[in-house]
């Protein structure tokens, strides 16, 4: 937990402002919520604000990445919710549209705002937002009963106002309703109740601000005036209200819908207090319980859940256990010469040696576990790739099907003992069995503590473009001409700005066009919210205890088993371990062709396929591979054409070669094979690194091997040079530049060979 205390500091400068805002949504409000987590921050620095709230409609999706931009930049964030109560409100009780005009139609349910005050708290809202979506029903929005707050409120502080059910009993005058509500509210958050007073000129506002401010006097409350932002500023009104429309599906045209005002944005402090100068202490209290609420979330180190070994040797002791005996297993089976053995139980031990030093033996151990589970009930497990099969562990341990040293593979990339970070193998499985292995881990760790991790939909150029064009009720094919414009690339997407940028025809249609015009200034302010969530395709946590203890949990409407309501990173910094459990259609196809082929008597081990089959390449050579993994598109098809492999190395050279960068490389590739041209090594120190590439880097092994033979790096500080490279930040580079070049200049290279060669590693 960590403390800041309001005006110790002042913000470049500034006096801190006297109001801090307590109600607003931020873009994890999907659909509905308009500022960005950064914008945020950058909004309380620049009104000099010295905290913040956020709260979100039912969920703390931005909690953790919320408190940690704005504790980096010297702002007090305040975590909580905006909470659905569950239970109808009597008919009539409240419009559709919870706006109080009288559009709309169906019944909003009543709502409070929960802040957290301290680690307690903020454990309790966690369960909370957990209950609201994994005990309610599929579909609906999420909302806790009241019961449920009576169990878990310790640690939290409470606003209730228009919104809440207090608000609304006043509003239809049912005032001893009202007064047992708030009666209830205080029992359950003694000395943490405060009422909530909303001025944006709402009706249902103005029927019940007289009657809540009487119950506050009488029951000797305190008052908090909030603004409930949706967006920005002011300027961003009408994106936002497009916004809306979009999430409904209606037009903006509509009379019939639900719409904010032009005052649901971040005020500054000084409208605030003006809009409240017959209340100044209701701003006040903003203040107040700003300094209330102390508690700042903090990211932990990896907890991995305790792996139970059958003869109950604690984790490191059963690695070096089943690592030994696997390997024995392996080199027995690839027939390797005796002679060879002994480099790779140097390997071996060196692994097992980082494994245990940085903790991670206990994760070798559940993936190897699930991975060997999967195996014995006959569902496909891929071979294995990325850097994980550079581990000869992972081998002996089958996680890989790869030797790592008849290919050269380095530990190093996977686990780098200079620079210490979560191990990740990246697991395949048959597309259609691999919720059998989820399932499996569920069992043997608890359904409580397993879950799968959330991803958010984002409003992309084209996509906003066809969104805002429908709810601004343009011609369908206009829009659909429009967005035809921005280039299409979902591994790489264009931004809006840079599609307009590159492509005269949009400029001159926003230019000659006012309703483009107006289509493209709405598409731009919206482009990169969050429209939804969904399940994430290959991450699964697992935890050491009920994961509501460590991070909020969501339901997948599609799925019954808990998602994270963190994404990716921020699962991990909240010290959950994620492992990979892909569906690869390409493992089905082949378990499908074994099950075809030994229907007609022929039996094939994928494991133990030639790698030197002369058919095999002439058929790779023919470009004869529609339907072959990663070497199917017309392209890559073309290239080996051009290529005729007639070794294993050609197809793994040609594999890694056909990306963006690297496929420069492929004519003097092909060039060199044939003897068209002569192989350039660069310096001999480095030709047996280049030679099976023939001079050409083509992988990242090959650049951490230059760096260590040339320039004296360790493995290690390669794999950071590596890393360095893929960033592309020039500061890192330079610095990188510059220590290369002094080692190899120091071992004999030629000050302007040392860069050439620097140069091709850092465009490779």
């Amino acid at each position: 937990m960590a403390v800041l205390r309001l005006r110790s500091c002042h913000l470049e400068g500034m006096p801190l402002a006297d109001f801090v805002h307590l109600r607003t949504h931020s873009a994890y409000s999907l659909s509905s919520g308009a500022i960005r987590v950064k914008e945020l921050v950058q909004l309380c620095r620049s009104e000099a604000m010295p905290a913040v709230a956020i709260t979100d409609s039912g969920n703390l999706f931005g909690a953790l990445e919320f408190a940690t931009a704005c504790a980096e930049s010297g702002i007090q964030p305040i975590v909580g919710v905006e909470l659905a109560l569950a239970g109808e409100p009597p008919r009539g009780a409240r419009n559709g549209n919870g706006n109080g005009n009288g559009s709309g139609s169906g019944h909003e349910p009543d709502r409070i705002v929960l802040l957290v005050q301290n680690e307690a708290g903020y454990r309790n809202l966690m369960a909370l937002t957990s209950r609201a979506y994994l005990d309610g029903e599929t579909g609906a929005e999420p909302a806790v009963s009241l019961g449920s707050l009576a169990t878990a409120n310790h640690g939290l502080i409470c606003l209730a106002g228009a919104s809440s059910p207090v608000g609304r009993f006043v509003a239809e005058g049912q005032s001893e309703a009202a007064e047992a509500m708030l009666v209830g509210l205080k029992e359950v958050f003694p000395g943490r109740l405060y009422i909530e007073l909303q001025r944006h000129g709402m009706a249902e506002e103005m029927r019940s601000e007289a009657g809540l401010v009487a119950l506050a006097y009488a029951h000797d409350l305190p008052l908090v005036a909030t603004n409930n932002a949706y967006f920005p500023g002011r300027e961003f009104y009408e994106a936002h209200d497009a916004l809306l429309c979009i999430a409904q599906g209606r037009a903006v045209a509509d009379e019939d819908r639900k719409r904010l005002t032009p005052y649901h944005y971040f005020r500054p402090a000084e409208e605030m207090r003006a809009l409240f100068a017959d209340l100044p202490e209701a701003c006040d209290n903003t203040i107040v319980i700003a300094r209330r609420c102390a508690f700042i979330p903090q990211s932990r180190k990896p907890i991995l859940p305790a792996f139970d070994s059958t003869d109950g040797a604690d984790a490191e002791s059963a690695l070096r256990q089943q690592a030994l005996a696997g390997l024995a297993a392996r080199l027995a089976a690839a027939c390797i010469d005796q002679a060879d053995a002994p480099q790779y139980r140097e390997r071996l031990e060196f692994e097992l040696d980082m494994i245990v030093r940085t903790g991670f033996a206990g994760y070798f151990l559940i993936v190897a576990d699930f991975i060997q589970w999967a195996k014995r009930q006959g569902i496909p497990v891929g071979p294995g790739r990325g850097s994980g099969a550079g581990s000869v562990v992972a081998w002996a341990l089958t996680i890989t099907d790869l030797d790592p040293l008849r290919f050269g593979l380095l530990f190093e990339r996977f686990l780098n003992p200079e620079r210490v970070s979560m191990p990740d193998f990246d697991i395949d499985f048959c597309q259609d069995r691999r919720d059998e292995v989820i399932r499996y881990v569920q069992q043997k760790y608890g359904r409580d503590r397993v879950a799968q991790i959330i991803t958010f939909g984002k409003l992309q150029a084209r996509a906003v473009l066809r969104d805002v064009g429908r709810v601004l009720g343009m011609p369908y094919g206009q829009v659909d001409r429009l967005a035809k414009l921005v280039p299409y690339n979902p591994a790489h997407p264009v931004s809006l700005a840079k599609a307009i940028a590159a492509e005269p025809r949009l400029q001159q249609e926003r230019d000659g066009d006012e309703t483009v015009a107006r289509l493209i200034e709405i598409a731009l302010r919206l482009e990169g919210l969050y429209r939804h969530a969904s399940t994430h395709a290959a991450g699964v946590v697992i935890g050491d205890r009920p994961l509501s203890e460590l991070v909020p949990l969501y339901r997948d409407p599609r799925s019954d088993m808990p998602v994270t309501q963190f994404n990716m990173k921020w699962v991990e910094l909240a010290g959950l371990v994620k492992f990979d459990f892909l569906g690869l259609k390409t493992l089905t196809v082949l378990a499908r062709c074994l099950e075809l082929l030994a229907a007609r008597g022929v039996r094939l081990d994928l494991g133990n396929l030639p790698l030197d089959d002369p058919p095999t390449f002439e058929l790779l050579s023919r470009g004869d591979t529609v339907g072959v993994f990663q070497v199917e598109s017309q392209g890559v098809r073309d290239m080996l054409k051009q290529l005729r492999p007639d070794c294993f190395e050609d197809i793994v050279a040609a594999n890694a070669l056909y990306r963006p960068g690297p496929m420069e490389n492929i004519p003097r590739y092909i060039a060199v094979k044939h003897g068209r041209e002569k192989a350039d090594y660069l310096h001999p120190k480095i030709e047996g690194i280049l030679k099976e590439t023939r001079g050409i880097m083509v992988y990242q092994e090959q650049v951490m091997q230059i760096a260590q033979v040339l320039a004296g790096y360790t493995l290690g500080s390669a794999d950071l040079l590596r890393r360095a490279m893929g960033k592309k930040i020039q500061s890192e580079m330079d610095a990188q530049r510059a220590q290369f070049v002094t080692g190899a200049t120091a071992r004999g290279v030629e000050q302007g060979r040392a860069e050439l060669i620097f140069d091709q590693m850092a465009k490779f």
